[in-house]
């Protein structure tokens, strides 16, 4: 097999457990417009953004010929579900015949999943597939771990120095083998960041800002415009709502503690029902922001995404009801970067204006 898979957030996560159980692996282009443009060429018109784009990837990674694809799953009323059936069909209708390996939480069909991690384990122990599962795990928390406090920092300081660190550290996560490479390099970076500790200011002058919203556009910043570095700019904080490492322990590791079903319980009294996606826990998380003393959230959906649709709705409500700014960002391949700049400009600027005039 030649595997790829769709770009999104901290993509050497994944290369590196498909490489580490000896796979061929070739690594999916970083969305840019070129992909956007064959996503958006061979998709459903009303498809959600997200689509579009892993559309546009599959089909750029056909000139690799790869021949099997590893994607995730979903149920519910979300179509996420969907979309690895979908892209096959699209794709075999443009003459390419693939693969699909579609991996679903373990707790939807255990069975399931026994094959699927049988498919992918190769000619490896079960014994080899759990540590290698273990350290890409650990590998997770670490980038995560290190990118909160990147979110933190880069307010403070020039974004190019922090971008520029952050390269380093998936430049040289990317070459680890084992436990004690992922704990060396975590330990390397954290004491490289301690050392700009002095430049946070005192807490009642810090401004924090939350991120949430559908999975893919939260992570892959080159869909969100860089959101999180905008933000950062103007000296505000970030914090997402959704990190790898997390979706991996709620979804994939047993027993691994359900964290986001507290988040999710938070949201029940404005979304009573599942309606898919992560529309109930991205309102716990706005309630839990705010709970945490944050100054503002910044809500991302795709373009016809449903589940976020109705988040917004809801947003507003909440908003009014406990007194938090919340901006609504409606993603798609029409969106410009200047537009999102100048929204985000003049709602940080809000956010200074509302504690100038609570503390006046």
């Amino acid at each position: 097999m030649k595997l790829s898979f769709p770009y999104m957030g901290p993509t050497i996560v994944y290369a590196k457990l498909l490489e580490l159980l000896g796979h061929d692996i070739v690594m999916p282009p970083r969305p840019n417009q070129e992909v956007i443009d064959l996503g958006v060429k061979y998709s459903p018109e009303f498809a959600c953004f997200p689509f579009k784009v892993i559309t546009g990837t599959y089909l750029k990674l056909m000139e690799e010929d790869v021949d099997t694809f590893v994607t995730s799953g979903g149920h519910g009323p979300c179509r996420a579900g969907y979309y690895g059936e979908a892209h096959k069909r699209i794709l075999a209708d443009l003459g390419y015949d693939v693969e699909m390996i579609i991996i679903d939480a373990p707790s939807d069909d255990y069975k399931y999943f026994y094959n699927i991690l049988k498919k992918l384990k190769g000619n490896n122990s079960w014994i080899k597939v759990l540590q290698t599962i273990n350290i890409v795990y650990k590998m997770a928390q670490a980038l995560d771990e290190l990118e909160r406090k990147v979110e933190i920092l880069r307010a403070y300081n020039k974004n190019s120095k922090f971008n520029k660190i952050w390269m380093d550290i998936e430049k040289n996560f990317y070459k680890i083998k084992n436990l004690s490479d992922v704990k060396n390099l975590k330990a390397k970076y954290i004491d490289k960041l301690s050392e700009f500790n002095n430049t946070i200011p005192a807490e009642k002058e810090r401004y924090r800002i939350g991120i949430v919203g559908e999975i893919f556009v939260v992570l892959e910043k080159s869909i969100n415009y860089q959101i999180e570095e905008k933000v950062n700019y103007f000296g505000f904080e970030t914090e997402r709502s959704q990190y790898l490492s997390e979706w991996i322990k709620e979804n994939i590791i047993p027993f691994a503690g359900r964290d986001l079903e507290k988040i999710a319980n938070k949201g029940r009294e404005f979304i009573e029902i599942n309606i898919g996606g992560h529309a109930r826990e991205n309102i716990g998380h706005i309630l839990d922001f705010k709970e945490r003393g944050f100054d503002g959230i910044i809500h991302l959906k795709p373009f016809a995404c449903l589940p976020e649709l109705i988040s917004q709705s809801v947003a507003d409500s909440i908003s009014e009801k406990y007194d938090i700014p919340i901006l609504t960002i409606s993603i798609d391949e029409q969106t410009a970067d200047a537009n999102i700049l100048t929204r985000i400009e003049a709602f940080l600027d809000m956010i200074r204006e509302k504690r100038y005039r609570e503390v006046v």
